[in-house]
């Protein structure tokens, strides 16, 4: 069995994950939220509208202003809403581990020893070069 297929049994593993399995209940949730949904598609109008008024000639200020009013409080709606705050919560534990696997990648790819590979401590970015280092 080469690299690639243990890596594709790997992610089949991630996804029996507690914390992908969270993500993936928080985003069916909000996926059926209709209230939700409502202010999203609202939101996507209301920046629409924005930018469409942004990008006239000569835009109208205090429209500008009050569609970008608008736009930031159904932002905010929609980020304090319960299902949105789960489902951020369970996106940044995913995050994590995935920084947690790129860290373990990068130090096999750089001759370390992948065994050593702790959880990288401020969140890993992918890249060794801005690493203080993950053992």
């Amino acid at each position: 069995m080469d690299c690639i297929d243990l890596f594709k049994k790997a992610a089949m593993a991630l996804q029996t994950d507690p914390r992908y399995l969270e993500l993936d209940a928080a985003r069916r949730e909000n996926d059926s939220d209709q209230e939700l949904q409502n202010l999203i598609g609202e939101f996507n109008l209301a920046r629409l509208d924005l930018n469409n008024e942004a990008g006239k000639p000569e835009p109208d200020t205090a429209r500008t202003a009050e569609l970008n009013k608008k736009v930031n409080d159904l932002y905010s709606q929609i980020m304090s809403s319960e299902g949105m705050v789960r489902y951020n919560t369970a996106k940044a534990e995913c995050e994590a581990l995935i920084s947690h696997i790129d860290a373990i990648i990068n130090t096999a790819m750089n001759g370390g020893d992948p065994m050593t590979v702790n959880p990288p401590a401020g969140g890993c970015t992918g890249s060794c070069a801005s690493c203080a280092g993950c053992h």
